[in-house]
């Protein structure tokens, strides 16, 4: 749902972070910049820095999901009298 009026502070923040994967036209117009995009990346900036996270680019806004790694160890009793 695009704003009708361009978002502010933490609510650009969360409307930039839910679209960031589609790209900086999508999440500017979503976002109620419409084509601004140099309007939009100074209100962005300046939210971030408003609550002291730095961005340089829309896709540090992404999360990145951590990386399960796993080791095949299992721990069990040797037998089922032995626990």
């Amino acid at each position: 749902m695009t704003a009708s009026q361009p978002l502010t502070g933490n609510a650009l923040i969360d409307c930039a972070r839910a679209n960031a994967k589609q790209g900086i036209e999508t999440t500017a117009r979503l976002c109620g910049y419409g084509e601004d995009l140099e309007s939009f990346r100074n209100a962005l900036t300046e939210a971030c820095d408003g609550i002291g996270v730095q961005i340089d680019e829309l896709k540090d806004l992404i999360p990145k999901t951590p990386q399960i790694r796993q080791t095949g160890l299992e721990i069990a009793p040797e037998s089922e009298s032995n626990l």
